[in-house]
C-alpha cells in the first residue's frame, strides 16, 4: 500500500550518521553505508519546503532495478530489509523499498553526465557556443534534438554546491586521463544500455547524471564502482516517446514539472525555499510512479 505522506528525513537513534544529502541519508553499518532515499525533492541546488510521497521508494527501486540490469558494473549493493544485518531489522517498516545496504567507496569527484538530446544547460550553451562542454556539435540543431551520437559531458561541483560543466580535458586534469576515460566509457555504456530498455517502454532518456567510486587500489580498469541513483527521475531526463517533437521544450517524467513551477513563480533560487501546492505534488508523485511502472513492469512495493 503507498504511503500517503512524504518521508522528508530519517532518525535511528542506534546507527552512526555518515551524512545526509539533499535526498539520501546515511547511516555505517560495519565497514557498509546504509543509504536511505527520503521523500525530499531539490531543484536549482535546494532542497523544497515540500517532500513528493514515494519518491524515496520510485529512487531506489529503479534503481534496483537498473542495477540488476547492470550486474556487471555493481555488485556492492543490497535492497532486501529482511537479509540486512540484524541491527536494522528494528528499522525495517522504514526501510523498506527506500534503503540499499552498499559497500563503502571513495566518490570520484566528477559527475559523469551522458547527452543524447540537446536540453537544458545543454541547450543553452549550445546556443551560446555551438558546443557542450568543449564537444562542437553541428550548426543548426533545435532544442530537444537527438544528437549525431551520444555524448560524455563531465560536471563537477563548486564551493556552493553547484553543478559546474567542465570539459572532458579539465576533468582528467582533476582526476588523471586514465580515470576519466574509464568514467567515459562506463558512462556512455550504461546510458546506452539503459536507452535501449527505456526506448522499448515508450520513454526517451535525453541525458543522464551518474556517479562512481573506488574500491581496492583504485585501479581504474577494474576498481570502479558504480554508486548512488542510476537512471531516475532525479538524476534523467525523461520523454514520453510517443509525444515527442523536436524544437520546444518536452512533456517529461521526471522533476521537470516542479522545475517549470518554479520559473512559473517567479522564484529567484535563493532562500527562503517555496513550498509546493497540493496539485504540484501530486501530479509530480503520478509522473514518478508512472516513469517506475514503464520502465520496471513492477508496481512499486
Amino acid at each position: 500500500m503507498l504511503t500517503t505522506a512524504p518521508l522528508l528525513e530519517t532518525s535511528f537513534s542506534d546507527l552512526k550518521v555518515h551524512g545526509r544529502g539533499k535526498v539520501r541519508d546515511m547511516y555505517q553499518v560495519g565497514d557498509d553505508l546504509l543509504i536511505v532515499a527520503t521523500d525530499r525533492i531539490s531543484a536549482f541546488d535546494y532542497v523544497l519546503g515540500s517532500g513528493i510521497p514515494d519518491k524515496g521508494k520510485v529512487l531506489t527501486q529503479l534503481s534496483a532495478f537498473w542495477f540488476e540490469r547492470m550486474g556487471d558494473l555493481a555488485k556492492n549493493m543490497a535492497t532486501d530489509v529482511a537479509k540486512m544485518p540484524a541491527a536494522l531489522q528494528p528499522h525495517k517498516d522504514v526501510l523498506k523499498g527506500r534503503s540499499m545496504l552498499c559497500r563503502r567507496t571513495r566518490p570520484i569527484a566528477i559527475e559523469c553526465v551522458a547527452r543524447g538530446y540537446l536540453s537544458g544547460s545543454g541547450w543553452k550553451e549550445y546556443q551560446q557556443t555551438g558546443s557542450v562542454c568543449g564537444v562542437t556539435l553541428p550548426s543548426g540543431l533545435r532544442e530537444s534534438d537527438r544528437l549525431p551520437q551520444p555524448i560524455f559531458t563531465p560536471a563537477t561541483k563548486a564551493e556552493s554546491g553547484h553543478d559546474v560543466n567542465v570539459s572532458e580535458d579539465e576533468a582528467a586534469r582533476i582526476a588523471g586521463r586514465d580515470l576519466v576515460t574509464r568514467l567515459k566509457q562506463l558512462t556512455l555504456e550504461i546510458y546506452r544500455r539503459g536507452c535501449e530498455h527505456a526506448e522499448s517502454k515508450g520513454i526517451i532518456i535525453a541525458d543522464t547524471k551518474f556517479e562512481f567510486g573506488l574500491v581496492g587500489a583504485g585501479d581504474p580498469a577494474r576498481d570502479v564502482v558504480l554508486i548512488d541513483e542510476v537512471l531516475t527521475p532525479d538524476s534523467s531526463r525523461f520523454w514520453p516517446q510517443d509525444q515527442y517533437t523536436p524544437g520546444q521544450g518536452q512533456p517529461s517524467f521526471d522533476k521537470q514539472y516542479v522545475r517549470d513551477y518554479l520559473e512559473e513563480i517567479r522564484w529567484n533560487k535563493q532562500p527562503p525555499v517555496p513550498s509546493l501546492p497540493d496539485r504540484v505534488v501530486q501530479k509530480t508523485r503520478e509522473k514518478y510512479v508512472e516513469a517506475f511502472r514503464r520502465l520496471s513492469g513492477r508496481e512499486l512495493a
